[in-house]
Order: structure tokens, then sequence, then C-alpha cells
């Protein structure tokens, strides 16, 4: 049985590690900050624009929860693999 409150409690506590990482990348300045930000802002249009997609294509809200999971782990492993 698929819990939506499991599922978007899972989302904040995994964003919050990213939250962090991108934190301390954006303290750094320099190219790599700037190169971060630049980042970060392109990939929450494009995952709000994807979610927008999957809602009026009729994608249910938990699709839309677990594609965001996705992108998180993947900034997840970006940002530790530095």
């Amino acid at each position: 049985m698929y819990n939506p409150f499991f599922s978007t409690m899972m989302l904040a506590l995994e964003a919050q590690k990213v939250i962090e990482l991108r934190i301390v990348r954006l303290s750094w300045g320099g190219r790599e900050g700037r190169a971060e930000m630049q980042a970060m802002v392109i990939e929450k249009v494009h995952a709000g624009m994807e979610a927008a997609t999957t809602l009026m294509a009729g994608g249910s809200p938990e699709r839309v929860i677990a594609r965001y999971r996705e992108h998180v782990a993947t900034n997840t492993k970006r940002l530790t693999a530095a």
C-alpha cells in the first residue's frame, strides 16, 4: 500500500542533505559557487516544468514526488562525489 505521507516526509528529509551540501558549495564562492547557483536555478525551473507537465498529462502527485526524489538522489550523489 502506498503511503503519500511517508514519501513526502522522505523527500523533505532527503532534500535537507542537498540543501546542506549546496549551502557549503555556495559559501565557498568562486567559480564552483557560481556554477552551483546557476545549476540550482536551472534544475528548479526544469523540475517545476516537469511536475506541471506530469500533472497536466494526468499523472499523479505521487509520481511527481517520486520523480523529485530521483532528482534529489542524483544531486546528493553529485554533491558528495566532489
